[in-house]
């Protein structure tokens, strides 16, 4: 599936190309004075939404309906900015920038990181969660095995998933890659641990509980959540919507409708049943993130 949302470490060069590849296509149409899209999408009732079918983010779920911890906020927000319809356009995660930036879709909604990377390609709303690490572990926790450093110290057999951020939080405390049994998704993950191929599973926390909770496992936990660190700094995963660069009337005008959500609870009543928790909330700006 390509680099995917957690993708911090791995893949950002690459997505650096991308969006140069999608730019060339870009409309300068409205691009004055922080753009008309607002306007545009108002007229048409309709606002075309980028996900990456990555559960619980954005999604299509079993019974064919558009939701995830992303779409449900963009639902909010967009009625009460005057457009009352969303419409999903599933697409990689690779390519959710550049089919941005080419006008595939009007907005990229699919719980994306936000980092100087993708802040040189497209403008983000402040972050809507701010997201730690936890892993899966054998149940009990035998090897008492609560971050990174623990899985050097233990000697622990470590799995993760595909192009997952914490391949690179794990080679921050010297586990190489090639050690690490890397597959596609935490189900494998949860499999693996409780097959005793792994000692250890690492993701991000909401993925991680989702998991656990959703297959009731007997053989296996979640531990609590901690925060990654590379190089001695705490290296903080929050994830946003991303808007075109010209479009700054739209993006601000979903920013003050985010922080009256953020403020009443409201933002954490929609999440909350996509695992999310008050330890995900966050006051965080993209302005922080992207510097």
């Amino acid at each position: 599936m390509g680099p995917s949302r957690r993708s911090l470490l791995a893949g950002g060069a690459a997505l650096g190309l991308l969006g140069a590849v999608g730019c060339s296509r870009v409309s300068g149409s409205g691009a004055k004075d922080g753009g008309n899209l607002l306007e545009r999408l108002r007229s048409q009732g309709t606002v075309r939404l980028g996900i990456a079918g990555e559960i619980p983010f954005g999604y299509i779920d079993k019974n064919g309906e558009f939701t995830g911890e992303a779409p449900e906020i963009a639902k909010v927000i967009f009625k009460r900015l005057g457009v009352p319809k969303v419409q999903p356009v599933p697409t990689e995660f690779g390519s959710l920038i550049p089919g941005l930036r080419s006008q595939q879709f009007d907005v990229v909604s699919a719980g994306m990181y936000i980092n100087p990377d993708r802040c040189a390609q497209v403008i983000f709303s402040d972050p809507d969660y701010r997201m730690r690490d936890a892993f899966i572990v054998r149940k009990g926790n035998p090897k008492n095995i609560h971050n990174y450093e623990d899985i050097v110290k233990q000697k622990a057999k470590m799995a993760t998933g595909t192009a997952y951020a914490e391949i690179g939080y794990a080679e921050a405390v010297g586990i190489k890659q090639s050690d690490m049994l890397i597959l596609p998704d935490q189900l494998a993950g949860l499999l693996a641990v409780e097959q005793g191929r792994a000692d250890v599973f690492a993701g991000t926390t909401v993925t991680v509980h989702n998991v656990v909770k959703q297959r009731n496992s007997r053989q296996a936990e979640a531990t609590e959540p901690f925060q990654a660190y590379v190089d001695g700094k705490p290296d903080i995963g929050a994830g946003g919507f991303a808007f075109r660069p010209e479009e700054t009337k739209l993006r601000d005008a979903f920013n003050i409708e985010l922080h009256k959500m953020k403020k009443s609870g409201e933002l954490l009543r929609i999440v909350r049943p996509f695992g999310f928790t008050k330890e995900e909330m966050t006051d965080l700006t993209a302005k922080e993130l992207c510097s």
